[in-house]
């Protein structure tokens, strides 16, 4: 596949084939004169980039384009194959020929319009001093059952996915897949997110073809010392490698981000054996009943967040990254019901510093009381949107004995907090109103002056630093 122009979300070659299928649905309409040329330039266009495409890739999008072109085609090659072979040429008339003109058209603006809505993700290059690195590690914890199966042996298996501040690599070296270690493993936890949302699975076909700014087994970078740690927790049925682009920019300005997958409840979770174990949580549809369920599926996740951690300093003992992890300063991230599990983890866990919610619903017990710096960053709430999550938010971080931040992002949505912007249509609604690259940017910025303070004793007020990225709220216990 070649590479992609951002913005117009199509390759030079898709973008040869587009020209031409427009060109021959124009050329009808030319005058006679100039209708042969413009026909043959278009015809060979259109035939050289299709040609091109079959050997690197059509993708879905195009296929409306390609639809339009093979309809137009026998109408602007007819008048000019009789003009050479020296027999009248006949022509329909406008008013017949219009419609024809106007449905071609308008396939190949949908295709057009389809690979706007779906593009291949274009990932934001990291704006930090270090290059990126990234591998993927399992572990099995001898000690906790595997609840979500009936086999009294089976033992509880955690996949972590980790980014860190790595030494530079060749320009020709590859860079990761998103979304799995392998194409094939990308591609299908793109199937499984996309049956997670009821979409159909060609729509997610392109997000596998995606390549991110890290390079897998890249060595650690020499300088800056020892890396903070921030342990991420993905949404319901989200999968570790969700939020990508963040982690690149975390890891990009010196943090270690060791990512999760939680299996059974993560969409897809593809194990070093190939097993791949699909989600198994699911809704009742009885708020009360789902409120339970969301609060056990969290206390999961807390057991999975303190089993990595755990890991990570067995594996700065004896690790290529031996001696880099600086496993005195950890937070606990997560987005939707891994914020919930973020919350959760540092009450019970005082290995972690700090806590980021990103946009979760603060599931399971209040108590005890918060006592670590926290951050929450949300999308515009009230309570005609969820009469519940303010008030309970709310009520967490009054009880925080540490300093609490609640930061509302202008024009969010719940997916603005994911990768989700890059790849998903622009509908606010769904992705919010930030744009495909503001959203991770903003997103990261925040994240970063937040962890900069509370982990690295950056001399940055919180306070006035904050309400750049959206409308913050502070609570203090000082100030209650």
């Amino acid at each position: 596949m070649t590479e992609i122009i951002t913005g117009l979300n199509l390759s030079l070659l898709e973008i040869l084939a587009l020209l031409g299928a427009v060109a021959l649905v124009v050329a009808r309409w030319l005058p006679p004169a100039a209708r042969p040329r413009a026909t043959i330039a278009a015809g060979v266009a259109l035939l050289a980039s299709v040609i091109a495409l079959g050997v690197t890739g059509i993708r879905w999008q195009l296929l409306p384009v390609l639809t339009g072109a093979l309809l137009a085609a026998p109408f602007a090659f007819s008048p000019v194959l009789r003009r050479r072979s020296g027999r009248p040429v006949r022509r329909v008339r406008w008013w017949l020929a219009l419609p024809g003109s106007m449905a071609c058209a308008g396939l190949i603006t949908a295709g057009a319009l389809a690979a706007w809505a779906f593009p291949v993700p274009v990932f934001p290059g990291p704006s930090g001093p270090f290059a990126v690195g990234t591998r993927v590690l399992q572990w099995t914890d001898p000690l906790r059952p595997e609840t979500f199966t009936a086999d009294p042996l089976d033992r509880r298996t955690v996949v972590a996915q980790l980014w860190y501040p790595a030494q530079n690599s060749p320009g020709d070296a590859p860079r990761a897949p998103y979304l799995g270690r392998t194409e094939d493993e990308a591609r299908t936890v793109s199937e499984a997110l996309a049956r997670g949302t009821g979409l159909p699975g060609f729509l997610m076909d392109d997000v596998p073809r995606a390549r991110t700014h890290s390079v897998f087994g890249a060595p650690v970078a020499r300088e800056g010392g020892r890396f903070p740690l921030v342990l991420f927790s993905p949404g319901s049925s989200g999968v570790r490698t969700q939020n990508t682009a963040w982690a690149e920019e975390l890891a990009s300005h010196g943090y270690v981000v060791a990512a999760l997958d939680h299996p059974y409840d993560s969409a897809a979770v593809v194990l070093a054996d190939g097993r791949t174990i699909t989600t198994e949580t699911v809704s009742s549809g009885d708020r009360g009943e789902d409120e339970k369920l969301a609060a056990g599926w969290t206390a999961i996740r807390v057991a999975d967040l303190g089993f990595v951690l755990t890991r990570l300093v067995d594996l700065d003992r004896a690790d290529p990254l031996a001696g880099r992890l600086d496993t005195g300063r950890v937070a606990a991230t997560g987005h939707s019901l891994g914020g919930a599990a973020a919350l959760q983890v540092v009450r019970q866990d005082r290995r972690f510093a700090a806590v980021i919610d990103l946009d979760g619903y603060p599931h399971g017990p209040v108590s005890p009381a918060l006592d670590r710096p926290a951050l929450a960053l949300t999308q515009a709430i009230t309570p005609g949107t969820d009469p519940r999550y303010l008030p309970r938010l709310t009520e967490v971080f009054e009880r925080n004995t540490s300093v609490s931040y609640r930061l509302t992002i202008p024009g969010a949505a719940h997916l603005t907090f994911t990768d989700g912007p890059l790849y998903l249509p622009p509908v606010p609604s769904i992705v919010g109103s930030l744009g495909r690259t503001e959203s991770p940017r903003v997103v990261a910025a925040a994240t970063l002056a937040f962890l900069d303070t509370v982990l690295r004793g950056a001399s940055t007020d919180l306070s006035v630093v904050l309400p750049a990225y959206g409308e913050l709220s502070v609570h203090r216990q000082d100030s209650r």
